[in-house]
């Protein structure tokens, strides 16, 4: 454990910031092809002809492909239903219909432009509840074609549903009868953008019947598997390098790119190259799910809770291929009163096709739209029954034993000292200063989600080092310092000699990658039991005896030995939210006074990190909150730009006080708990129960702009 203690480095710094850090857009492979899209200007149409003859004869022109030279080749995480390039219809603005290899970027920009496609215009539909009536354009005809991975896709009660998450326990109609009041809200969440500084990037190219792939995706055995299926081609044929990854936030586990370029590999038997322009990334690359919530809670005469009903419809936009779950819809969509006690429930959450830029994951899926309904509809409970908004939460807060919303039994719970600390840090019981309010939100992550065991190589080196080998990306989580920090603290060796060496898909062992916030609990997992597995093969404890043990190993021509962790999940970090505001009436002006950052996480292994993991979020919910909104007008995103998008920067965001509840230990390694996904959802509801307490109005639907609030005072005034 001493090597916890140890100050922490992160062990890419220094190659980072030198510059020595190879992104996939730094890659450079001698004699590559640029390629260019041309794209649908289109939100649905049926293709009549794509002529692509001019393109082919401009300078610098070495390949064409369209629709016809890649079907029925689709992608997808689990359903593969969007075309590499469109073969008979495209679905949203910015479809892509052909690609185009040159010796430039500019040749090959100019070469798509030249294309020219005949479109016939068919009905479009851009609001999942259009689409779910009856005679909405059906906008997958074909989806019998679909390949659905690793199982068979669940039957869906409307051609334009991408998936069904459904859930019930208890007896909720008697809760219901039993309750002494019964409440019921809807709610309305914006589409936003992952926002990864880095933008996708891609090089593909041969070695014999090889594929190699250089890629910004976090998956790179599921993009593997994933290129595999949809081109026909063994699994072993495709080598993928996911590099690093400047940043992810749950949008690069999705690849698109990457099909494309590897028809045009074959075709012209050189490298081929592209990088995603960031007016592509927000246009034509996956997003955070819109949607509306609508929750309806039965209470006793006290405000706890009875009985719970959720319908979440979220617009999934023109393609499910973003959706990795089983269900087709982000897992935690459903959890709408995550931290509390619900001793029956009825849930429903779906994603429907719509004809706008696809949806898709992104950090904690489905949980900040089901946190901001939630914790909006429990305050408004608390405000309805005149209960102290904290007081009620407490009332319902789980305990040990008890069933959550979604029907899991908590083993441990530390939700309760959650809010005692909230309220003691954010001195709730005192009064609000003039024109201030105050407001209150809480959560958890059931962690870690996915695929639940890791294998990592664990060797002793020549220089009596010890490496960790794996197929693990780190995309700014801190993977790699973990990993490190995990091994010296189980060998009780200085993080100094310890190495972590990251492998592609060829030579490393199966690796699930970065999501569901497994890294660390798995992986780490992985990586101590290598540890100790080491330890059995030197033939010492952890301690003194290690380095001895090391020099002697390296001597005698090594030692390799893997770390297998089969994970059993039930543990859950829980946080909570408090935060002031003071509201300008005059303007709808909203200011963050104060913020308080309760975070219950276990066993703390990076500790800057792990504050960084925590600031990130919540600058990220904060964005959220106030500010981002990808608008689609008539299908087509109308602020797709840095300039027009408005994401937060640091001179928007707040100041956050963090406190750190470490008592509970958790399932990772040495008892750390999962926080990469925990903090950002409860921004947004935090700050619109802050809002509601300051001026009196309750805004349902996100973000909280200024002219929203100002709309809001004046109706209020009128």
């Amino acid at each position: 454990m001493d090597a916890l203690r140890e100050p922490e480095r992160r062990i890419e710094g220094r190659a980072k910031t030198t510059g020595q850090a190879r992104f996939a857009a730094d890659v450079r492979v001698a004699g590559a092809l640029s390629v260019a899209f041309a794209r649908s200007p289109f939100p649905h149409a049926r293709l009549v002809r794509v002529d692509a003859s001019a393109a082919r004869a401009m300078p610098g022109v070495a390949a064409v492909i369209t629709g016809a030279d890649v079907r029925p080749a689709r992608l997808g995480r689990r359903l593969q239903d969007w075309p590499v390039l469109a073969w008979d219809r495209v679905r949203f603005v910015g479809d892509r219909v052909a690609a185009v290899a040159a010796q430039t970027p500019a040749q090959a920009e100019a070469a798509a432009a030249s294309i020219e496609v005949e479109y016939d215009e068919l009905p479009s539909v851009f609001d999942p509840d259009e689409a779910l009536r009856p005679g909405a354009p059906v906008l997958h005809p074909d989806a019998a074609e679909y390949h659905y991975l690793n199982g068979t896709r669940e039957a869906v009660p409307h051609p334009n549903v991408q998936g069904v998450s459904r859930h019930e326990h208890g007896d909720v109609d008697a809760g219901f009868a039993r309750a002494a009041r019964v409440f019921e809200h809807s709610f309305e969440i914006a589409r936003v953008f992952p926002g990864a500084l880095e933008p996708r990037a891609s090089v593909v190219w041969l070695e014999g019947d090889v594929f190699h792939v250089v890629s910004t995706n976090k998956s790179p055995f599921g993009l593997r598997d994933q290129m595999a299926r949809a081109l026909g081609v063994a699994h072993e044929r495709i080598v993928i390098d996911s590099g690093f990854i400047g940043g992810d936030f749950g949008g690069k586990g999705l690849s698109i790119d990457e099909y494309a370029l590897t028809f045009l590999a074959r075709l012209t038997r050189r490298p081929v190259r592209t990088v995603t322009r960031y007016v592509d990334e927000m246009r034509a690359t996956t997003t955070r799910n819109s949607g509306r919530l609508t929750l309806r809670t039965g209470v006793d005469a006290d405000g706890r809770i009875l009985a719970h009903e959720a319908r979440v419809v979220l617009n999934g936009g023109a393609y499910a291929a973003g959706q990795p779950n089983v269900k087709l819809v982000p897992a935690e969509s459903i959890m709408t009163l995550a931290p509390y006690h619900v001793p029956s429930a009825r849930l429903e959450a779906m994603t429907v096709y719509t004809n706008i830029v696809p949806g898709g994951n992104a950090r904690a899926p489905g949980q900040p739209q089901a946190s901001f309904a939630g914790e909006s509809h429990l305050d408004l409970i608390a405000r309805e029954l005149g209960i102290d908004p904290l007081e009620l939460r407490r009332r319902n807060a789980i305990q040990a034993g008890q069933q959550d919303v979604r029907g899991h039994v908590w083993r441990t719970s530390m939700i309760g000292t959650v809010i005692d600390r909230l309220g003691l840090e954010a001195r709730w019981s005192e009064p609000r200063p003039p024109g201030r309010g105050r407001g209150v939100a809480l959560g958890c992550r059931q962690s870690p989600g996915g695929v639940l065991s890791s294998t990592v190589i664990v060797s002793v080196t020549p220089d009596a080092s010890v490496e960790v080998f794996t197929a693990i990306p780190d995309q700014g989580g801190g993977a790699r310092t973990m990993l490190q920090r995990a091994v010296a603290a189980e060998l009780g060796i200085p993080v100094d000699r310890v190495t972590v060496r990251r492998g592609t898909t060829a030579d490393t062992p199966l690796e699930a990658g970065v999501g569901g916030s497994r890294v660390t609990p798995v992986v780490g997992g992985a990586a101590a039991a290598g540890a100790r597995a080491l330890l059995g093969r030197l033939g010492v404890d952890a301690g003194a005896e290690v380095v001895g043990a090391l020099e002697r190993a390296a001597r005698s021509g090594g030692v390799r030995v893997e770390g297998t962790h089969q994970h059993t999940p039930g543990y859950h970090s829980t946080y909570g939210y408090a935060v002031e505001v003071e509201v300008d009436r005059e303007t709808g002006a909203l200011t963050v006074v104060d913020c308080v950052l309760v975070a219950d996480v276990g066993t703390v292994i990076n500790p800057t990190a792990l504050r960084g993991q925590l600031l990130g979020a919540f600058a990220q919910g904060f964005g959220q909150a106030v500010m981002e909104q990808l608008r689609i007008e008539d299908g087509v995103v109308a602020n797709a730009g840095l300039g027009d998008y408005k994401m937060p920067t640091i001179a928007d965001v707040p100041p956050l006080r963090i406190v750190l509840i470490t008592e509970d230990r958790g399932d990772g390694p040495f008892g750390a708990k999962s926080v990469g996904e925990l903090a950002n959802p409860g921004v947004a509801p935090a700050i619109a129960n802050a809002l509601h307490d300051a001026a009196g109005i309750r805004i349902t639907s996100l973000p909280l702009r200024a002219e929203k609030i100002h709309a809001a005072l004046r109706k209020g005034a009128g």
